[in-house]
């Protein structure tokens, strides 16, 4: 079974055949609502909506800990995020779509581990390749079934929000290697990888980044919402690939 975390512009999954929600408990609190059982083409999918199902959860309160360990819990191994990101490198631009290969954490204060308190031991995850490679050749593959163009890899720069960032703080993470920046990429990524799970990222680049083309003064966030309703449709059609996929 694949879990799928949507992100801004994608709160329900409308190729989803829902047949159960359930409510989660976990150690870490409650997630963000409950998960969402059903299938897409015949194939078991759980889908969990980021922000809540009313997107009324910030990136920076999201209880990250508990939407994976819910996840985990329902029996499945491989999960797929959909963010949205701003573009920073010069091709990443609005309508794009990217499978980023790495992460930069710019984030603070939120809660990164499950491996904390005095009656825990010290532990370490190797964080080289912070995106699950077999995931990420799944929606690659995914994406060239369903004739939709895909960019293959990108380093995501994940700030802490809930405010946009500055045309000089996204210099400075495009002098850093960042070539998109989104809001939700960490802890996410790290807790997957603590919990065993075969976790990538769908990124579909809404705007330029602040300071960058269209975006050289100030973010349309109107106009962000539209590319991002149009790219959802093309986001869905990978994702019906990739359960099939999933489940050969």
């Amino acid at each position: 079974m694949l879990g799928i975390i949507g992100g801004t512009g994608m709160a329900k999954l409308a190729c989803l055949e829902i047949s159960h929600r359930q409510i989660m408990r976990t150690p870490y609190g409650e997630p963000s609502g409950p998960l969402t059982f059903g299938e897409i083409n015949d194939n078991k999918v759980v889908f969990l909506a980021r922000h809540g199902y009313g997107h009324t959860i910030p990136p920076h309160a999201v209880n990250y800990r508990a939407n994976l360990w819910a996840l985990q819990s329902s029996n499945l191994s491989r999960v797929i995020s959909v963010a949205s990101v701003g573009g920073i490198r010069a091709d990443f631009t609005p309508g794009v779509i990217a499978i980023p290969d790495q992460i930069i954490d710019y984030t603070h204060g939120r809660k990164y581990t499950y491996y904390e308190g005095i009656d825990r031991p010290v532990t370490h995850i190797d964080f080289t390749e912070p995106y699950c490679p077999i995931m990420r050749k799944c929606l690659l593959e995914a994406a060239k079934r369903a004739d939709e163009n895909v960019t293959d890899g990108g380093v995501y720069g994940a700030t802490q929000g809930p405010r946009l960032e500055t045309a000089a703080e996204i210099n400075r993470l495009e002098r850093d290697g960042a070539d998109m920046v989104g809001m939700t990429g960490m802890p996410e990524a790290a807790l997957a990888k603590e919990l065993g799970l075969c976790y990538a990222t769908i990124a579909v680049v809404a705007n330029h980044a602040a300071g960058r083309e269209t975006s050289a003064h100030a973010i349309r966030l109107e106009d962000a919402h539209a590319v991002l309703e149009a790219a959802m449709v093309r986001v869905r059609n990978i994702l019906e690939r990739a359960v099939e996929l999933n489940g050969d």
